[in-house]
């Protein structure tokens, strides 16, 4: 019967609820009769006509002033009201008549005004009633998820209404730390303390929490998270104040637990000088415009009044999305967007020239290790020669800022890829210290470690395999790795590209390194699973280990030496690093060249491992394309 009613038009919706309200006005006038005569002594043809009519007439005014405009699984206070001031002014329209017939002393109907003094509170009560039922018994049907809002904020408040109209939770109490409300009541819930939380959750009265604490700093966040995920509950949160600054707070606006949330990063307030420096005014050249890091500092660029940006990308895809993106949100920005390839010297210095660059942020790189392990002549031709081309095109054009985004993957490398940005590395320091050549262009290095939510991100991996039903995988249960917010990644690229003096190589503090086991665990826990391992056999979700990867390391370092300082921004570091002549360099390149053009990958192997401080390949990844050649 319920399915049945959620189910029928909206017309028949208003017709039963207009039939119901047509009862409830009828049995009050006779309530409101009853108690005035104390007796039902009277004529109950006409009288029954009479309360008909008015009925009637009350229903045609409630529609009139929108009563059944509303739907009424989703009533609250101000529909309540409008209920009572709708009794309220058809009860005046139809009282005016019968107060003038009385005037005049020539009373024809049964009831009197005195009659509506005493209907209008009986009506108001089943009106209101009949509605609370319906509230409840359309409610009760899908209410399966019992939820506790952690903070009783107004965004906790907020939040508690929102839920009271929605069909996929039903909030039980609030949880907050202030002592003085504990025991209080918002919203019709009971605010608990977090004790009281423990003792729900292991008793196993609710499916959820949600933490509705948008001013919670990130340290306090990971540490609640931290008391939580004991409990095997699924967690989800509300947004920071900027994301919900723009409207109400909906049940939409909650997100999963994200790694940003479990690592409680202690992000350093941007410098706002140096954000600009290279950017307010100046025409800024973005190389792998379409990547994941490329694609973000085009984003924070156009906040900073650039002259002109151009996004360049050899995906047409890529290119096209984060064109749109731009365009949508920054209609007003100069944007130009070139289909093209870092390794072109020629197609990079025609765009300095042509459009007079003054900043360029090589982003562009193959970056996925396993898949330049199976084609290192790629990422070589990619990495390092089309670090080359577009460094030598920026000195050619004179372009005053260049800076390559590096990683952490290019210290004491295992694998070709880190090797290439090594080497990429060494072409900046070489031609920034060169003394026979007399240039312009300042160049900065800028190397950091996984950011999370980029393409090939594990952590993007490990939710969707949650979401599946897992397993999930890990490589091995030591694998660590250092990671980092993609926004918070791109600002302080853009803070350290403004500092460079030229030749400099900056370091990103990524805070302390996260074993991938470890993180993958509390993923799962934090989803409302149970791990399944030996201790727990009949657990939810278990954790399986593939092995390391071709190429693949158990840490990742940032640093090659010891030799490293502060900077004026607490989260970037400057090493001093060893690096190789121009001479040395150009003798190197050559050989690549040669390696390349011949398919020669122990040779590549070879030249690497001389160029490369602590290059430790593995023997036996050969480049496939050589593979498919030879045969």
């Amino acid at each position: 019967m319920k399915k049945y009613l959620l189910k029928t038009s909206r017309r028949t919706k208003q017709i039963i609820a207009s039939t119901s309200d047509f009862i409830s006005i009828l049995i009050s006038l006779f309530l409101a009769n009853f108690f005035l005569e104390a007796s039902f002594n009277f004529d109950i043809r006409q009288t029954l006509l009479e309360y008909i009519t008015v009925s009637l007439l009350f229903i045609f005014l409630f529609y009139l002033l929108g009563v059944y405009n509303l739907i009424m699984r989703y009533v609250d206070v101000t529909f309540y009201l409008l209920i009572i001031k709708s009794v309220f002014l058809a009860s005046f329209v139809v009282l005016l008549p019968i107060l003038v017939i009385e005037f005049f002393s020539k009373r024809i109907l049964s009831f009197s005004s005195l009659e509506f003094v005493l209907f209008i509170p009986f009506s108001v009560t089943f009106l209101i009633s009949s509605r609370i039922f319906a509230v409840n018994y359309f409610k009760r049907r899908n209410h399966d998820r019992r939820v506790v809002i952690y903070g009783a904020g107004s965004a906790g408040i907020q939040l508690a209404n929102a839920l009271k109209v929605s069909s996929e939770m039903k909030p039980v109490a609030f949880v907050d730390e202030n002592k003085t409300l504990h025991g209080s009541y918002m919203s019709g819930l009971k605010i608990i303390e977090p004790k009281k939380l423990k003792e729900l959750l292991s008793k196993r009265k609710i499916d959820e929490v949600l933490i509705a604490i948008p001013s919670a700093s990130k340290k306090t966040l990971s540490k609640l998270l931290k008391d939580i995920e004991k409990h095997s509950v699924k967690v989800r949160i509300l947004p920071g104040l900027a994301e919900l600054a723009q409207g109400k707070i909906s049940v939409s606006e909650l997100k999963e637990v994200e790694i940003t949330d479990l690592l409680g990063r202690y992000e350093v307030e941007a410098n706002l000088e140096l954000l600009r420096r290279n950017i307010n005014e100046k025409v800024v050249l973005i190389t792998g415009a379409g990547g994941s890091i490329g694609s973000e500092i085009t984003r924070q660029v156009i906040n900073h009044s650039p002259k002109k940006i151009i996004i360049l990308d050899s995906n047409e895809y890529a290119l096209y999305q984060i064109r749109s993106e731009i365009e949508s949100s920054a209609p007003e920005v100069d944007l130009s967007s070139i289909i093209g390839n870092v390794t072109s010297k020629t197609r990079i210095k025609t765009l300095c020239e042509t459009f007079k660059v003054d900043t360029i942020y090589h982003t562009a790189a193959y970056k996925h290790v396993l898949l330049v392990e199976e084609n290192p002549f790629e990422g070589v031709i990619n990495n390092i020669f089309g670090t080359r081309s577009c460094l030598e095109a920026a000195i050619e054009t004179e372009v005053e800022t260049f800076v390559l985004i590096s990683t952490d993957k290019a210290v004491r490398p295992t694998n070709f890829m880190g090797a290439s940005k090594r080497f990429a590395e060494l072409i900046l320091q070489a031609y920034s210290s060169d003394n026979l050549l007399s240039h312009k262009t300042r160049m900065t290095m800028v190397r950091f470690g996984n950011v999370i939510g980029s393409s090939g991100s594990a952590i993007p991996l490990f939710q969707n395999q949650i979401r599946n039903g897992g397993p999930v995988t890990v490589t091995h249960p030591d694998v660590t790795r250092y990671f980092m917010s993609i926004p918070e990644a791109a600002e302080l690229v853009i803070q350290a590209g403004a500092m460079g003096e030229g030749g400099d190589v900056f370091v990103l503090d990524m805070g302390r390194p996260v074993k991938i086991f470890e993180l993958a665990k509390r993923l799962i826990k934090l989803s409302g699973m149970e791990l399944k391992d030996q201790e727990n056999p009949d657990g939810d979700i278990e954790i399986i280990f593939t092995g390391l990867r071709p190429g693949e390391k158990l840490y990742e370092e940032l640093l090659i030496g010891e030799n490293v300082s502060s900077t004026e921004h607490k989260q970037i570091l400057r090493a001093e690093e060893d690096f190789l002549s121009r001479e040395e360099l150009e003798k190197y390149l050559t050989a690549l060249s040669d390696s390349e053009q011949k398919g020669d990958v122990k040779s590549l192997r070879e030249i690497l491992k001389k160029v490369v401080s602590g290059f430790t390949p593995e023997e036996k990844i050969v480049d496939l394309v050589s593979i498919n050649k030879d045969k």
